[in-house]
């Protein structure tokens, strides 16, 4: 079969697709390479726009997420695309004043009030429901240190008063459902504290160790559907009770912490075969650091995946028996995440451009960038703890935009990725290459002024919003005590 796109010219590649068939399962690749000539050509610097923090596009490019600079209030807009007409060739014309504003590229749908006068929105978090276009908010009052102490808290942990969680129907602002808690800490900076798979939501309190597990249903009900911490099975508690071990005072180990220490035991005996050499091959490797591993506290979860400080543990609710194991050193786990990547960053089995996220196990120069990356660190050891930091993922933390196709494009990934983070401001313009033309700049983003005029002993960070599948991003550039600048890149 003839190689599809052999020309870089557009029109030509319009007229192959009418007469050639991609591979089977390989239609969306095919289409993405249309995205080698619809790049973003114009910018418009320092647009007329609201004064808000802007989040994020959903990953069905239906909406546009931004909070007041308060955190009081949110905002939702619709992308759309301008349109205006001159009396001669527009090509040789700048764009007319109008189209130069904001409102020509987004309609705002509501503005709505979350947080109330003690309460401020989290920037950082937001998590979005493709199926049925259901956004997930946080709202909580001021962190405070000197929390006092509370049963089954743990010391030194803070403790927030009130954190809200607010299910909202994107398409018209209607609230759904809210969830609580008080005198708790929840982690939601970049959404670290939650994960959202398929209608299952997996909360982590930090202070209390317990991992809240809500479904959404369709109604728009958040409904808790277990916890798991001090309680593993639903009848645990009611097991103790009604046996009298509560009445008496009896203190026990939270269960899922009783379902760790088990695994280690049990995985400490097996090594060991030998009945005399057993007994001080437990002594070593498990008694030694009994209270170590007692210690351990639950930090980040993604699916039905737990992360300790230095360990990581996969855990089966159903069963509720711990499944494995493994240090942030291990080379096991390593290889796992070289090779099966995808399966610790799951999308939503319905998501329309999520399952196309470049990775090193499903993209050959993906791949080759983290192999080079790995051949010239000094410490293979130290190398597999730094990429083992980043698990479990944060939820929808990745931009689906084809421009970050790893196939397509090559780009620092310094200065930009897929990656929702903030990124430290270059004087220069971020190029993006074309990868089989390596020579070749399709495009170039360039955040802040178009002036040049600015201090370089300031700090300077920047964010991009890339929207799914049109050639549209924001560029944000916040400098200290200075107006925030945004950027508008399109084809025009």
């Amino acid at each position: 079969m003839a190689t599809f796109f052999r020309s870089a010219n557009l029109a030509s590649r319009v007229f192959d697709r009418q007469f050639l068939s991609p591979r089977p399962g390989a239609t969306v690749n095919t289409v993405r390479q249309f995205y080698e000539n619809l790049v973003p050509s114009y910018t418009i610097c320092d647009i007329d726009c609201p004064d808000y923090s802007f989040r994020k596009f959903t990953d069905d490019g239906n909406y546009l997420v931004a909070f007041s600079r308060n955190h009081q209030d949110l905002i939702v807009y619709r992308p759309i695309w301008p349109t205006f007409s001159c009396n001669e060739p527009c090509d040789s014309h700048d764009l007319p004043p109008k189209a130069k504003k904001f409102d020509s590229f987004f309609k705002q749908l509501y503005s709505i009030s979350l947080a109330s006068s003690n309460e401020y929105i989290c920037k950082d978090f937001f998590l979005y429901m493709e199926c049925h276009q259901f956004g997930l908010f946080a709202t909580s009052t001021a962190q405070s240190n000197d929390s006092s102490a509370t049963e089954g808290a743990i010391h030194g942990v803070p403790s927030i008063e009130k954190i809200t969680f607010y299910l909202v129907r994107l398409d018209d602002g209607a609230i759904l459902d809210e969830k609580a808690f008080r005198n708790d800490f929840i982690n939601l900076a970049h959404s670290i504290g939650a994960y959202l798979y398929e209608d299952l939501l997996c909360i982590v309190s930090l202070r209390y160790q317990t991992i809240h597990v809500l479904q959404i249903r369709d109604s728009g009900n958040l409904v808790e559907v277990r916890k798991i911490g001090a309680f593993c099975q639903e009848d645990d508690e009611l097991f103790l009770h009604s046996h009298g071990q509560a009445a008496r005072g009896v203190s026990f180990l939270p269960g899922i912490k009783q379902r760790l220490l088990s695994f280690i035991f049990r995985k400490t005996w097996n090594e060991e075969s030998d009945q005399t050499l057993r007994v001080q091959h437990l002594k070593k490797k498990f008694y030694f650091h009994f209270q170590d591993y007692v210690d351990l506290i639950i930090w980040k979860v993604s699916r039905s995946t737990e992360q300790n400080l230095a360990f990581f543990a996969v855990y089966n609710m159903e069963t509720t028996d711990i499944v494995s194991l493994y240090q942030n050193s291990s080379e096991e786990l390593y290889s796992l995440f070289e090779y099966f990547y995808d399966h610790f960053h799951t999308n939503p089995q319905n998501s329309s451009h999520g399952n196309f996220i470049s990775s090193h196990s499903n993209n050959v120069h993906a791949l080759d960038q983290l192999r080079t990356i790995k051949n010239k660190a000094n410490s293979t050891s130290q190398f597999v703890k730094k990429m083992m930091a980043s698990l479990p993922y944060t939820c929808q933390s990745q931009s689906p935009s084809p421009y970050f196709d790893l196939s397509l494009f090559r780009y620092d990934e310094k200065l930009i990725s897929a990656i929702d983070r903030h990124r430290h401001c270059t004087e220069h313009p971020i190029k993006f290459i074309s990868v089989k033309q390596p020579n070749v700049v399709k495009f170039k983003i360039k955040p802040g002024s178009d002036s040049g005029a600015s201090d370089s002993r300031a700090k300077r960070i920047s964010s991009f919003l890339f929207h799914p599948f049109f050639p549209l991003a924001l560029s944000i550039q916040q400098t200290y005590m200075q107006p925030t600048v945004v950027n508008l890149h399109f084809r025009r």
